[in-house]
């Protein structure tokens, strides 16, 4: 196995979990970031549902690539797998992304499945806020999830108005 990326958009941003050796900005063109996965695990149970961002069909998504050594290759795949195919709403696929510096290079990406029953779609601000607010899974509360990411997406110099009317409406909730 040789060097990869992997492309994180949501929580692999600010909490990768795998070693890697080197972190860069980087955009994936044909996918946008969306608050569009019914979480019934890591941020939600089947009782109440939370939501987590998928990568979705059109536009592009600027985030963090990790480069992998071939070393850790296959240790860094298994964790990926058991993290983001634990229900299979995603699909594990390669896209082609290009780093700040410019260069572009493959990179593993997790995308939303349309046709899985996970798949929330394209929801209206109330109605995700209303699944995010209360909703706890085995990774903790969904709320925090939201705000890491859209703190994260902030710091990256994004501007994603429709995130940052949630996040808003979100921490007015659990204040």
């Amino acid at each position: 196995m040789n060097d990869f990326w992997v492309f994180g958009y949501a929580s692999l941003m600010w909490k990768p979990g795998f070693r890697h050796v080197e972190r860069r900005r980087a955009t994936l063109f044909g996918y946008h970031r969306s608050l569009c996965i019914t979480s019934v695990e890591h941020r939600g149970t089947p009782e109440r549902p939370g939501l987590v961002m998928g990568l979705d069909r059109g536009g592009s998504c600027v985030g963090v690539a990790f480069r992998v050594e071939s070393d850790d290759g296959e240790s860094v795949l298994a964790y990926l797998r058991e993290r983001e195919l634990v229900t299979n709403v995603y699909l594990e696929r390669h896209g082609t992304i290009r780093l700040e510096t410019g260069d572009h290079a493959r990179a593993l990406i997790y995308v939303a499945d349309r046709e899985h029953g996970q798949y929330a779609g394209r929801l209206s601000v109330d109605d995700a806020v209303e699944r995010v607010c209360g909703a706890v899974g085995g990774m903790g509360p969904n709320e925090d999830y939201v705000i890491n990411t859209a703190d994260h997406v902030r710091t990256l110099g994004i501007r994603d108005h429709w995130l940052e009317t949630v996040t808003a409406r979100i921490r007015k909730q659990i204040v």
